[in-house]
């Protein structure tokens, strides 16, 4: 953190925040010069990475292991201990990256810090068995950017993260923080032109269903009222994504930069930030983000020697995914029950306490620095025609290499959960990709090679949604599956409309019924009926796409529907209900490895003579199959 922040001056130009950063510069050196000298005789930085998933994995007791060994060593004024965000690659944390020499050291233990000090810090050698190893050559990788990970992605809106101290504003003015709003107010009499950079720049909403940007903005500009207000929804409620997240806790002040640029160009002088109250660390560090921007003169009165005025409060809900919709996400803000309203009006007519009101997701925000600072064009020259820019995509599900990643849209599927995300876990088969959290679709193997922008998806029966994407293998039923999406989305309706109450509820038993062996003729037919009647008539954006992983799954996977009610049968051997485990006698040896795992004994035999199950005790519980991994004698069916 900043030392002294109370201390800094006020600035009042974009001069002042050159000199600035100027300043800040000597102290980073290191990170972006291995020949940099040292500055105040500190000669390395030890990056640990405290997001929200590394944090769970052990890592403030990381930073706590190196404090006490430095201290023990006499080195602790040669050597910060930087707290960063999110680096990106979830499944290898909790990370490091140690400046100057870039060696980047993954799965840390409180142990580990003794060998590193040792080696890296004194000796400037890297520790083999701490660094990521490829897995085709086992060969042993020493800076971040070489492993395959990140070889395709382009980290343009995760720039910062994983590379500065969130909580640290001067260390975002060194990597050009804040420059972009500066830039603004220079223009603040012609933010017709900054509006219209927006528009160039073909933004896309990164929330939902890819509204283009600037046209909202403009929505909002133009409507009549002297009070504005903008939103950043941060209620990240789909199961599986961290993006917003990890944008928060890793690079708050670009987030915040966003916004008041989005004011001065709206016309508001006031912004919500409307944060799960789940995400702590993300919650903490937008507070001391606001607090670290008003003490220098980025928010409050008079912003860089302005005229323009604009304030950030956070408002933190109480996890309710409905919550994500827009007009339920305002009533929560105004101290109502969060549920959605009728449109028209439109919240840029009519919003937030009846003012117009504009309202983008974290990464919507976060992206219009950059735009503001190089220009519409330059975002436009990423992506494809109709979607520009680039998309942040949490992997998660059978995948290898669980994590964030951000790639360029137009990016194609196979790139992604093959190139970035290291194929399927346990050389298992890819089957699906659910993309769009709940209110997305399932595409399966054959689309694989799409490219990931909103119209293709939008047409292959998904969509982009927030960007989370679970891949699923061939052990995945898909009646199970839509299943587990559905139950999620109707344990959130909020219940104020009947399509959704009821229409949720009636499909989610149906899908019960199905997995569980009571499927009957007409169930398939019934389930779409009841899926495009809830998607006709549903209050709501969140009711009205509940049903497309049903629609998805059918129309792709529908055999897998037929064979759960007319065979009575699960291909994926995943619907306990619907599986019969029995063994082959002219496999089975009699070792009895099956007997002993049986919780309720169900399984009888006679030493090295074939065993048999009882089907009638057998609870499907799948020991005896793991018991007998090495002879392969038992078999689900």
């Amino acid at each position: 953190m900043a030392k002294n922040i109370e201390d800094l001056e006020r600035l009042t130009s974009s001069q002042d925040l050159e000199a600035l950063k100027n300043r800040v510069l000597p102290r980073i050196a290191i990170r972006k010069d291995p020949q940099a000298k040292p500055y105040n005789d500190v000669t390395h930085h030890i990056m640990i990475c405290c997001d929200t998933g590394c944090a769970s994995s052990g890592s403030m007791a990381i930073v706590d292991s190196f404090k006490k060994e430095l201290a023990a060593r006499n080195m602790e004024k040669s050597v910060d201990i930087v707290v960063i965000g999110c680096h990106g690659f979830c499944e290898m944390g909790p990370l490091l990256v140690v400046y100057p020499d870039d060696y980047y050291y993954i799965r840390l233990r409180p142990d580990d810090t003794s060998e590193i000090i040792e080696e890296t810090i004194i000796n400037r050698r890297p520790v083999p068995k701490l660094l990521y190893h490829d897995r085709e050559t086992l060969r042993p990788i020493v800076r971040y950017n070489e492993i395959g990970f990140y070889a395709k992605q382009n980290r343009i809106l995760l720039a910062n993260c994983g590379h500065i101290n969130p909580e640290d504003v001067e260390e975002y003015i060194a990597y050009d923080g804040y420059k972009a709003l500066a830039k603004a107010l220079t223009q603040k009499d012609q933010t017709d032109d900054l509006l219209m950079e927006v528009k160039k720049s073909g933004l896309r909403g990164r929330g939902g269903g890819g509204f283009p940007t600037g046209r909202k903005w403009e929505l909002c500009r133009q409507a009549p009222g002297e009070t504005k207000y903008i939103i950043c929804n941060a209620d990240e409620g789909d199961p599986g994504a961290f993006m917003d997240r990890s944008l928060m806790e890793g690079d708050p002040h670009r987030l915040l930069e966003g916004m008041i640029i989005g004011g001065l160009i709206i016309g508001a002088q006031e912004g919500y930030i409307y944060v799960r109250a789940e995400y702590p660390t993300a919650v903490k560090r937008l507070k001391n983000a606001i607090a670290q921007a008003e003490a220098i003169g980025f928010l409050g009165e008079n912003i860089l020697g302005s005229d323009f005025n604009f304030q950030i409060h956070i408002k933190e809900g109480a996890g309710a995914f409905v919550c994500g919709e827009e007009t339920a996400l305002m009533r929560s803000i105004e101290g109502q029950r969060g549920m959605p309203t009728t449109r028209p009006p439109f919240p840029a007519i009519s919003g937030l306490w009846g003012a117009p009101t504009n309202n983008n997701n974290v990464e919507t925000w976060a992206n219009i620095p950059g735009i503001i600072l190089n220009g519409g064009d330059w975002f436009a020259s990423y992506g494809t025609e109709k979607s520009k820019g680039t998309k942040v995509f949490a992997l998660t599900g059978k995948i290898r290499n669980t994590g964030l990643a951000e790639v360029s849209m137009g990016m194609t599927m196979r790139e992604i959960i093959y190139d970035i995300g290291g194929g399927i876990q346990n050389n298992k088969k890819f089957k699906a990709v659910q993309i769009g959290g709940p209110s997305g679709g399932c595409l399966p193997e054959s689309m694989i090679d799409r490219p990931v922008d909103y119209d293709s998806l939008v047409e292959a029966g998904a969509m982009m949604g927030s960007g989370g994407l679970v891949v699923v293998d061939e052990d995945t039923c898909m009646v199970a599956l839509a299943q587990f999406f559905l139950t999620f989305t109707r344990d959130e309706s909020c219940g104020k409309c009947t399509p959704c109450r009821e229409g949720t509820t009636r499909m989610l038993n149906i899908l019960n019924n199905i997995t569980k062996g009571k499927g009957k003729a007409g169930d398939i037919e019934l389930l779409e009926e009841l899926a495009r009647n809830v998607k006709l008539s549903a209050l709501c954006g969140l009711g009205q796409t509940s049903p497309n992983p049903i629609l998805s799954t059918l129309n792709y996977f529908r055999e897998e529907y037929k064979a759960h009610i007319y065979e009575k049968r699960c291909p994926a051997h995943h619907c306990v209900d619907l599986i019969t485990y029995w063994i082959d006698p002219d496999r089975c040896i009699g070792c009895g490895a099956c007997r002993k795992k049986c919780p309720v004994q169900a399984i009888d035999g006679s030493p090295k003579k074939p065993h048999t199950i009882d089907v009638g005790r057998c609870i499907k519980c799948g020991a005896c199959f793991g018991a007998c991994r090495k002879n392969q004698a038992i078999f689900k069916k």
